[in-house]
């Protein structure tokens, strides 16, 4: 079998389980969950991956940040390898908050009728870049070769092939085309080394192995397909009937992340240590010190989750053919308690650009 037929048929194998329906009762997608304010939680199960564009709340972990707003709540937590297993988490009320990509949690909210969970913050800009094979200097030059992105439907796969339609680039298997494969960051990163993979649209830290430790060329940065070059890479979601009933534990949980983002701003050197640390303790393995610079340069963690981009990605979808039609993100966020916590902390308030709004 051809490698452009095995790659092909592993992304149609992907495309049914991402599609595949998830039963959902009503209480677990929020409907109905009394609206009164328990008071703090006895325990908050969090997740999160053990990527660097999930920084704040490996900060916020390792620092105790978390814990330290907490108080007597008990803080639980999981780290996660793909988005579609921490959505299921959050709409089978098995975690409470989760750091996802915004792909992701457009999903969680549209599959769930907009019930099941509410955007609370964001978290990590901008930190993805296509990049490709010495030889590889324009779009077109990428017919006939094979890129790479994390996961059918997650946030990068939607940018490249929402980009691949605008250069006129069509995805498949045939002369001229653009085969599209599916793969996890280290097994590109590893694909690309034997040649099999000619490029990849991947996060950081990824995009900065592939090009110190792999030779990857930088073909574009996705921060210039976006107004002042930020998008929103990693945001807080929340089950909806935790937020209701325990919005005390969900300012705690949100202070601390202020408090995370805050030590990036204001001590670099502190959290890209902090960070590594996080990194080898979960993943085994660190990140050298010239990747994890390069890869601190292009991301930016910041509390806004640019609430105005998503009426937008949730477009792009469709036009990369991995939604029959655009979710409905109206009534995604819910900033309220975000709001709360900047001002208290002299910061400014973020826009909810209507994302509140259903």
């Amino acid at each position: 079998m051809s490698t452009r037929r095995r790659f092909l048929g592993t992304s149609l194998a992907a495309l049914v389980a991402l599609t595949a329906p998830t039963g959902c009762s009503r209480i677990d997608r929020g409907e109905g969950a009394p609206a009164r304010d328990l008071g703090p939680a006895a325990e908050v199960r969090l997740g999160y991956f053990p990527n660097l564009t999930h920084a704040p709340a490996l900060i916020g972990v390792d620092q105790g940040l978390f814990a330290r707003e907490l108080g007597g709540t008990a803080l639980t937590t999981q780290t996660f390898n793909a988005g579609p297993d921490a959505v299921n988490a959050l709409l089978g009320s098995s975690l409470d908050v989760a750091y996802l990509g915004s792909g992701p949690a457009i999903n969680a909210y549209a599959k769930s009728g907009g019930e099941a969970v509410r955007l609370v913050a964001g978290a990590v800009s901008g930190g993805a870049q296509l990049v490709v094979r010495p030889g590889i200097d324009a779009p077109g030059d990428l017919r006939g070769r094979v890129v790479a992105s994390p996961q059918l439907g997650n946030t990068q796969d939607v940018a490249l092939k929402r980009w691949l339609v605008d250069q006129g680039l069509p995805v498949g298997v045939d002369p001229g085309q653009v085969v599209v494969t599916n793969a996890e960051n280290p097994k590109a990163l590893d694909l690309f080394r034997r040649g099999d993979v000619h490029a990849a649209w991947a996060p950081e830290p990824w995009s900065s192995r592939l090009v110190l430790e792999a030779g990857a060329e930088v073909l574009l940065d996705e921060a210039r397909l976006w107004e002042g070059g930020r998008f929103p890479t990693t945001v807080v979601l929340v089950r909806t009937r935790f937020l209701r009933e325990h919005p005390a534990t969900v300012r705690a949980l949100l202070r601390g992340h202020l408090a995370a983002t805050g030590l990036a701003r204001t001590d670099g050197p502190a959290a890209k240590r902090v960070v590594n640390a996080a990194l080898e303790r979960l993943t085994g393995k660190a990140l050298s010190g010239p990747v994890l610079d390069r890869a601190f340069d292009h991301v930016e963690l910041t509390p806004d989750p640019l609430a105005g981009t998503f009426p937008r990605l949730a477009r792009d979808a469709v036009t990369a053919g991995v939604a029959k039609r655009a979710a409905d993100v109206a009534g995604l966020a819910d900033l309220t308690l975000l709001n709360e916590v900047l001002a208290e902390a002299g910061e400014p308030t973020v826009d909810t650009a209507g994302l509140d709004e259903k």
